[in-house]
């Protein structure tokens, strides 16, 4: 995260919005009166869609317990899954 005063924010704003829309980056701008951040709206609504799971009750259990079982191989095929005529985005089928 760039951090970077006000003013200096003010001067460079046009130059700010290219780097956080190209870059992805999230820029920390402080004020006299607080700190503000500057981010996408792609970037904001990741946030809000993670912080949306991590409050579903027993999600953060769950994907640890899936992680843990894809490390050791516990896992399946899509064919395993749903036979050899899965559908699958780009197979053509």
């Amino acid at each position: 995260m760039t951090n970077i005063n006000a003013t200096k924010a003010r001067k460079n704003f046009y130059y700010l919005i290219n780097d956080i829309l190209n870059k992805h980056e999230i820029i920390q701008i402080h004020h006299s009166q607080g700190d503000v951040v500057l981010l996408s709206k792609e970037e904001f609504e990741s946030l809000q869609e993670t912080l949306e799971l991590l409050s579903i009750p027993g999600f953060r259990e769950s994907l640890a317990k899936s992680v843990k079982q894809m490390e050791k191989g516990e896992t399946y095929t899509m064919e395993e899954v749903f036979g050899k005529q899965a559908v699958l985005p780009g197979n053509g089928n």
